[in-house]
């Protein structure tokens, strides 16, 4: 080759490499169904309406926290479309609309769908089609089961391990309790109450004097605790969601029952549980939580707080801002935008698992101290430990450090 044709020939042969290069960085993207170059569409489903209406507010929040990720930009370029429906925590609803998310809408993932026997008629159909239900809004036992459902990852922590908490508490504090329980009638209820068993051990028979079921659709829970008080329970563990929570402490106040009294992380709200039933019939009742209080005068000062409060201003003026569960929905969210970053251009399906499960000890906006997130192929547990708090009748107050369940 002479040194004319090789400059000639130099021109094609750098316009050919550029050609492949070009070809290489498109090669590096893979998308599955809801993900363009511009867009990742997530589904969710959430009780608009129903029993469990008040955590609604879950839905609105997280649409309004990717309303500001979109307004900084997106995630690596893309926007993130919410498509919240309606199941008024009716499983057979919850079917109907995921059926549509994932077929009619064409859906990436499940994120953030709330409750435990709408999310359980919906895993093995989301399973089966290997649809991410990513973060869902349970911390039910079946949730950590890697083996069985890998598409499935829960968003809150574990029911039994937040029961064996109290559990041990009730052992170190109060050993000679006679303890009654309120649990609702289905997976929720009965891993609470497996847990706070377990965590009892071989004492649970001694200790546990009195039970009663609810049902989501029970107008009250009037009568289980008039029959739980007859008991002559001092304790007492109400293992119940955030309508039957604020029930359970107005009844018992009313019959003038005042045993040690036990509620879940989720039914721990100032504004929407303790406020309608009667701060001062609430004061001294024992929770858990993952999450800094909005309404605790202590984070007025703090740069998340503070940055919450900003968000909460600009893209959810109509929600609460003492309302905890808007904390937990900006704090998810926040977790799902990192796995969604932490994907790349590896847009698929399968990715957003792999990037959910190689969380480690991550911290999140709005979580507090000696709380993070960890997610592993083989433990899909998110939360490992709680903080135990006291309400004095204005406030949560923490009862020492985060402690494992």
């Amino acid at each position: 080759m002479t040194l004319g044709q090789a400059l000639r020939l130099g021109p094609i042969m750098l316009g050919l490499a550029a050609c492949l290069g070009s070809g290489q960085a498109l090669a590096a993207k893979a998308y599955d169904p809801g993900v363009t170059d511009r867009e990742i569409k997530l589904g969710q489903t959430m009780p608009y309406s129903g029993p469990l209406s008040a955590y609604g507010t879950i839905g609105k929040a997280t649409a309004a926290y990717f309303a500001k990720i979109n307004a900084d930009g997106g995630v690596n370029g893309r926007k993130i479309t919410l498509v919240s429906l309606d199941d008024s925590y009716s499983p057979p609803k919850t079917v109907e609309q995921t059926r549509k998310l994932v077929e009619d809408e064409g859906v990436f993932l499940l994120f953030e769908s709330l409750g435990t026997p709408t999310n359980v008629a919906v895993q093995k159909y989301l399973n089966a089609a290997k649809v991410p239900q990513l973060f869902l809004q349970s911390g039910a036992n079946r949730w950590n089961d890697p083996k069985t459902y890998p598409w499935s990852i829960p968003g809150l922590p574990g029911y039994g391990a937040e029961a064996r908490i109290y559990a041990k508490y009730v052992l170190a504090n109060k050993p000679a309790a006679k303890i009654a329980v309120l649990y609702q009638n289905d997976d929720f209820g009965k891993d609470f109450l497996k847990g706070f068993r377990d965590g009892l051990g071989a004492e649970a028979d001694r200790m546990i004097v009195a039970s009663q079921t609810y049902e989501t659709t029970d107008p009250s829970v009037d009568s289980q605790i008039i029959a739980l008080a007859g008991s002559g329970a001092d304790t007492f563990f109400s293992m119940s969601l955030q309508r039957q929570t604020s029930q359970g402490i107005r009844k018992a106040s009313e019959v003038n029952w005042h045993p040690l009294h036990f509620i879940p992380l989720v039914s721990n709200s100032l504004r929407t549980v303790l406020t309608p039933a009667g701060v001062e019939r609430a004061a001294g009742i024992v929770s858990t939580s993952i999450y800094k209080d909005p309404s605790d005068p202590k984070w007025q000062s703090d740069a998340e707080y503070q940055a919450w409060l900003d968000w909460m201003k600009r893209y959810y003026p109509e929600g609460s801002t003492v309302e905890s569960l808007n904390v937990a929905a900006y704090t998810e969210a926040a977790l799902m935008v990192e796995v969604l970053r932490r994907c790349g251009d590896e847009l698929t399906r399968e990715n957003a698992i792999r990037q959910a499960t190689s969380l480690r000890d991550l911290k999140l906006p709005m979580l507090l101290p000696g709380i993070s997130v960890t997610v592993t192929p083989d433990d899909y547990s998110p939360f490992r430990n709680f903080q135990m708090i006291r309400f004095d009748g204005s406030q949560w107050v923490p009862l020492g450090a985060p402690v494992g369940g």
